[in-house]
């Protein structure tokens, strides 16, 4: 009598776990194409986009994210250095059927030190080329920063451009 009990309570354990192994579905976020994180580098440049000075600041390659809003939204994201440069996170405006931002002037911190106008943003899907030489999408826009000495002065924005990290060291 015990056998059979213990046999099936053994065979209701696998029959839950057999039933128990359903994965549910991960969905993307509405702006998929236009999220991730991006190696850019900042050069200053004209009113005609022509490059004045490469690397200005001396920062080399820094990295920035692009990501949705709680809302889920398809019509803004995140545009955030994670304090990698200017230390800039706001909320630009996207066409995310020509996967171009922008935004006007705002705040671009909690604490309201500064704002910034973002313009020209564009993702480029395989736009540019990984150091092993296959593509990888782009990014580019430019911004200027209320609080940057040199704007309108010593140039007229900047402009960040880049391509999608892939977290691979041989890509670095």
């Amino acid at each position: 009598m015990k056998k059979s009990l213990y046999s099936i309570l053994a065979l209701m354990a696998m029959l839950l776990a057999f039933t128990s192994c359903e994965k549910d579905e991960i969905e993307n976020t509405a702006i998929v194409t236009m999220a991730g994180e991006w190696d850019v580098v900042v050069d200053a440049v004209d009113e005609n986009g022509n490059v004045l000075y490469e690397d200005p600041y001396g920062e080399g390659t820094v990295q920035i994210a692009t990501y949705n809003l709680a809302s889920n939204g398809t019509n803004q994201m995140w545009l955030d250095d994670q304090g990698t440069f200017w230390n800039y996170k706001l909320i630009v405006d996207i066409d995310l059927d020509n996967l171009t931002f922008s935004c006007p002037e705002k705040d671009y911190d909690a604490a309201g030190t500064g704002t910034a106008i973002i313009t020209d943003g564009k993702i480029t899907p395989g736009g540019a080329v990984k150091a092993n030489g296959m593509p990888n999408d782009a990014i580019s826009f430019y911004v200027v920063f209320s609080d940057d000495d040199y704007a309108g002065v010593a140039y007229d924005r900047l402009w960040v451009h880049g391509m999608r990290h892939t977290g691979f060291t041989a890509d670095d």
